[in-house]
């Protein structure tokens, strides 16, 4: 199964990516509200773990913009 996480803090972001992928789980990580709405829209994920303050674009704005684009899967 793979998440995205989208988290800009270095600490949290790895700590969350390394205790998902001992759990199994195939995990890709980004920094920014642009690079998290652009990989939502291009891979298929299974969740996603979405920061509301993200540089570039708001987390609210990323989710707002992908559920209008008809991606309607879970997030944290």
């Amino acid at each position: 199964m793979r998440i995205l996480i989208a988290e800009d803090d270095t600490l949290l972001g790895d700590g969350l990516r390394a205790g998902l992928r001992q759990l199994g789980f195939l995990v890709d990580w980004v920094r920014d509200g642009e690079a998290a709405e652009r990989e939502l829209r291009a891979q298929p994920y299974a969740a996603a773990v979405l920061d509301l303050g993200l540089p570039l674009k708001d987390g609210m704005d990323v989710l707002a913009a992908v559920r209008q684009a008809g991606i309607s899967l879970p997030v944290l």
